[in-house]
């Protein structure tokens, strides 16, 4: 909940000014404001015909209806938003949503053809009691129970401990290799999984001074990027971390 639409627009603008030229050829940059900033930048977008994509950071359970102050789906199509973030830990542990809430509002991007970014991630005592693998494989299993192949396009696995959500603190590389290999070994179990769509990226605190090494694991397709993405020298220098 930072910017209103037109500092939106402003760092839009600074962070395309400052890419390199052919960065955007091999890299997907997807920007996520809030609700109220996604029309003007999409008409940025459009307009000056820039390559990057927009997220919403959240979606309605809901397909229509009487649910004051909710976003659906469909609204997101009609603004031609191509992603969604849904169960960030902040929604899960500040509004109390649960497993079944995300696989709900995964059901409704995937009617749309909108593509889920799917956070996922341990709170501290369960990661102290070393009990995070089991607890990420209940999130993820209740989560995306129903997904079935014929109605999957792609889905992003964000993994995001939550203990590392705008603390300063980071996941080790350690932590990252063995969460996003489990992960992966889980999800190429399910009957929807196609490895060339299927896409796993880290998110917590991730900065300048942490990303080269996060981004240049094998293992890891990209990175959720949060409170560094407001400044736009962070968020490039992050984004020209990465080696092609």
């Amino acid at each position: 909940m930072n910017l209103d639409h037109l500092k939106g627009i402003q760092l839009l603008q600074k962070i395309n000014y400052s890419l390199p030229k052919d960065v955007e050829e091999n890299i997907e940059i997807v920007l996520a404001p809030s609700h109220t900033s996604l029309r003007s930048l999409q008409t940025v977008i459009s307009t000056d015909n820039l390559k990057m994509k927009l997220s919403s950071q959240d979606v309605s359970m809901f397909k229509e209806g009487a649910y004051t102050g909710e976003v659906s789906s469909a609204q997101l199509k009609k603004l031609d938003i191509s992603y969604s973030i849904i169960g960030h830990s902040e929604r899960r542990t500040l509004f109390n949503e649960n497993d079944e809430i995300v696989n709900l509002k995964l059901k409704r991007l995937q009617e749309q053809d909108i593509t889920p970014i799917f956070c996922f991630g341990e709170p501290v005592e369960n990661r102290e009691n070393n009990t995070h693998l089991d607890f990420i494989q209940n999130q993820l299993n209740e989560g995306l129970k129903g997904i079935r192949k014929d109605n999957v396009n792609e889905i992003i696995f964000a993994y995001e401990p939550i203990w590392a959500i705008g603390t300063g603190q980071v996941a080790t590389i350690e932590n990252i290799v063995e969460v996003l290999d489990f992960t992966k070994n889980l999800i190429s179990s399910k009957s929807f999984y196609e490895q060339e769509k299927s896409r796993f990226i880290y998110g917590g605190s991730v900065s300048p001074d942490n990303s080269d090494e996060i981004l240049n694991l094998n293992i890891v397709d990209g990175a959720l990027v949060g409170g560094a993405s407001l400044d736009s020298e962070k968020f490039v220098k992050i984004i020209k971390s990465i080696q092609l």
